[in-house]
């Protein structure tokens, strides 16, 4: 199973608002996004997700996708 800890690295870089993660994107990849956008990475687990997006995120908080995304394996049934 996959964990979106978006808001786990916002946090952990003192960025608290979509207004603020859009500035940064904007400064530090030059990569714009839409405030529905920026609203729907941080209430969801996106189901998909552009490269170029990932990338920007990845630049803007200095940071890489295994920190934006925690694996967890399933648990195996005892018996099974």
């Amino acid at each position: 199973m996959l964990v979106w800890m978006l808001r786990k690295v916002m946090a952990e870089r003192e960025i608290w608002t979509g207004a603020a993660l859009a500035r940064l994107l904007k400064e530090k990849s030059n990569y714009n996004l839409t405030p529905a956008s920026i609203s729907a990475l941080l209430t969801n687990q996106p189901r998909q997700m552009k490269s170029e997006t990932l990338d920007a995120l990845c630049t803007a908080l200095e940071c890489t996708p295994n920190d934006l995304w925690v694996h967890t394996p399933p648990q195996k049934v005892k018996g099974a």
